[in-house]
């Protein structure tokens, strides 16, 4: 009978331990949604005027997105490899998934920035 005790117990301290791996991995996901939406919001400072498209303009467009747009990008690459240097190292392979998903969000906005440009 104490060992179907110490089995529950330990098997609710690893439901416990995996939802709060969930919820870490949830707000994460959200976190950089919210940075990548940002990220766009910034770096839309140095897209090009639609009337100006193929024009090699001599503006500072390129330092104004390194001085709005580079911060947040960099900011999160770091968040995302300690995120993902976690999930190998814990083994949290659910937490993949969204990490996955994070690096989906993050060429979205990439393509949304670069197609402007």
């Amino acid at each position: 009978m104490e060992a179907a005790t110490r089995n529950a117990m330990h098997s609710e301290q690893l439901n416990r331990r995996n939802l709060g791996a969930q919820r870490w991995g949830v707000v994460l996901l959200v976190f950089n949604l919210i940075g990548a939406i940002v990220y766009v919001c910034l770096a839309s400072h140095a897209w090009a005027i639609p009337r100006e498209k193929g024009l090699h303009s001599e503006t500072a467009e390129p330092f104004i997105w390194f001085l709005f747009a580079a911060p947040i990008f960099a900011i999160f690459c770091v968040v995302n490899v300690i995120w993902g240097v976690l999930i190998l190292v814990r083994r949290r392979w659910r937490s993949g998934y969204l990490w996955l998903l994070t690096a989906l969000i993050w060429l979205v906005a990439a393509v949304i920035d670069f197609a402007h440009h």
